[in-house]
């Protein structure tokens, strides 16, 4: 049983030579003008071979009409030695006329034309011994029309059509040609070349391959049928390889089932292109990739270039956070043990807090927390902190909370900075007196851990009732007291220790964070990296939501 669609396929191939060579001689500016007549009808003796074979060689009607077989040989060499009678004619006037550089493509033309007849031939007359109807064929075998025959086909108007010349060159960019048919490869090679591509060519997959690994391109024009390695392989393996998998493909063909065209897109193909090729489509097609593959690689250049912008932004960030970690003090020991836990909800974060003997008898502490994350909270905050560390606001007590509070507020207003505000806590302690004159502003409580080693321990929450720094400029800031016993300790912290989010939706809270503590063991009771361990557990190891600092003070028993 005949296979119409291979037999389609071959027989288009010529017809494609035909075409393209028909049509380079058509856009070349060397042709004579007294060409274009005859380059008109031998276009449209090609196109009307393409209209023959879709005719005759249907599946659906190739059998029937096959009966008739001196009918169908006549119909399918007349176009053909229309071809061959034009395409003689005009070698014999380019001679005459010593227009030698368009006597190879005429030759391309007419030898294209003999294939396609000794293929027609090959598939339909039988063999020998087969049965009578040779006779038919034998019959219709006769040289190509004459002159007068060849004159009488009318010339086909091509204004506009793809028979026109093409547009100058404009376009750009390195394409690969892969075919296993030579003519094919040097007819498309040239005509890309004349619209301003860079041409490499390669006759089967495996050279198609070694090409692409050693070489860069734009774009890949792929035939689908090649011995070997064919299309289909050669496009899996590109799709399929994370070097070459963004590169552009057309698939070519002279196939016409849309199985085939259905593979290949579901393969990774761009476009799909039937052979012979329409020019102004090819170009318009090759046109289309090349804007989408460069339109990737502007997004891939500029994604790449966000990644290295955000990997600098990192670097930079990490710097900072790094910067403000050391701002931070040391653990102490002594009189006094102080150590802390901090880890922000963001590279950068809004909490700052400091401690330090003023003197042999005075220990100042403090926490403070920006309004937000990010950049501009870590700012405001390490302002913040370095006026404290350095205790540079003109005429302040440091020793004083609430005058220390009040000075803050007035130089750190929010509308001149950015809308942000901020709470802190801030204490003095007395080693001789025993006695702590702390003031917060709208900052949580610290806790008053009394007995921190017994099991039986309580705990006093330690506020005042003062405004958030930089909301109110003529705000009062007033300073409270109270002793702290022997072996006592305090908790500093910031609401990000206990505004915590438990996997049922609701919040751990302030109250639930004191019983925390009060029930705890004592070596958990004043261990800042204990009540860490314990949100992340009530998180779930989600990310924090809010920054988190605690500052655990433990005073000695005696």
């Amino acid at each position: 049983m005949l296979d119409l669609s291979k037999i389609r396929h071959d027989l288009r191939t010529p017809i494609n030579h035909i075409i393209g060579y028909c049509e380079m001689l058509q856009e070349d500016e060397s042709t004579p003008s007294s060409f274009q007549a005859e380059l008109q009808k031998i276009h449209a003796g090609g196109r009307q071979l393409l209209a023959v074979i879709a005719e005759y060689f249907d599946e659906e009607s190739f059998e029937s009409r096959r009966q008739d077989l001196h009918r169908l040989c006549h119909e399918l060499r007349t176009p053909v030695n229309h071809i061959i009678g034009y395409g003689e004619m005009l070698m014999d006037e380019a001679r005459e006329l010593d227009r030698k550089t368009v006597l190879p493509d005429l030759e391309r033309i007419t030898q294209a034309a003999r294939t396609w007849l000794a293929l027609m031939e090959r598939y339909l007359l039988p063999r020998e011994g087969e049965g009578s109807e040779t006779s038919a064929f034998e019959r219709s075998s006769q040289p190509a029309l004459t002159l007068a025959e060849i004159t009488s086909i009318p010339p086909v108007e091509t204004t506009g059509s793809a028979a026109g010349r093409m547009p100058a060159a404009t376009m750009s960019g390195r394409l690969l040609v892969v075919d296993d048919d030579e003519a094919n490869r040097d007819m498309l090679g040239r005509r890309l070349r004349r619209q301003g591509f860079q041409i490499s060519t390669a006759s089967n997959g495996v050279n198609a391959l070694e090409l692409l690994h050693g070489e860069e391109f734009d774009l890949v024009l792929l035939d689908m049928l090649m011995p070997g390695l064919d299309g289909y392989q050669v496009l899996s393996r590109i799709k399929s390889d994370q070097t070459l998998a963004d590169l552009p493909v057309i698939m070519l063909s002279a196939l016409d089932q849309d199985d085939g065209i259905v593979r290949c897109i579901e393969l990774g193909a761009d476009d799909y292109i039937a052979k012979p090729f329409n020019p102004f489509f090819l170009r318009a097609r090759i046109g289309a990739c090349l804007d989408k593959k460069r339109l990737r690689d502007r997004e891939r250049r500029t994604y790449q270039a966000l990644l290295e912008s955000q990997r600098r932004l990192a670097a930079e960030l990490a710097e900072a956070a790094q910067y403000v970690r050391s701002l931070l003090p040391s653990p102490v020991d002594g009189p006094i043990r102080a150590e802390w836990c901090y880890h922000p909800s963001a590279q950068l974060g809004g909490d700052a807090f400091g401690y330090e003997w003023r003197d042999d008898r005075c220990f100042i502490f403090y926490l403070l927390d920006v309004c937000g994350h990010g950049v501009g909270a870590a700012l405001l905050s390490v302002s913040i902190m370095n006026v404290l560390r350095a205790q540079t606001l003109p005429g302040v007590d440091f020793l004083d909370p609430s005058s220390v509070l009040a000075a803050l507020n007035e130089s750190f207003p929010m509308e001149r900075q950015n809308n942000m505000f901020f709470t802190l806590w801030y204490g003095v302690y007395d080693r001789e007196s025993r006695r702590l004159k702390f003031a917060s502003g709208g900052h949580p409580p610290v806790f008053l851990v009394r007995d921190a080693n017994s099991e039986q321990r309580t705990i006093q929450p330690l506020a005042t009732a003062n405004p958030a720094m930089g909301c109110f400029p003529e705000a009062r800031f007033e300073t409270d007291s109270c002793e702290v016993p022997a072996g006592a300790g305090l908790l500093l912290f910031s609401d990000g220790v206990y505004e915590v989010s438990k996997p049922d939706g609701t919040i751990w809270g302030l109250a639930a964070y004191q019983d925390f503590v009060a029930s705890s063991a004592p070596s958990i009771a004043l261990k800042p990296v204990e009540h860490f361990r314990r949100v992340h557990q009530l998180q779930n190891g989600k990310p924090l939501e809010d920054d988190f600092s605690l500052v655990s003070l433990k005073f000695a028993a005696h």
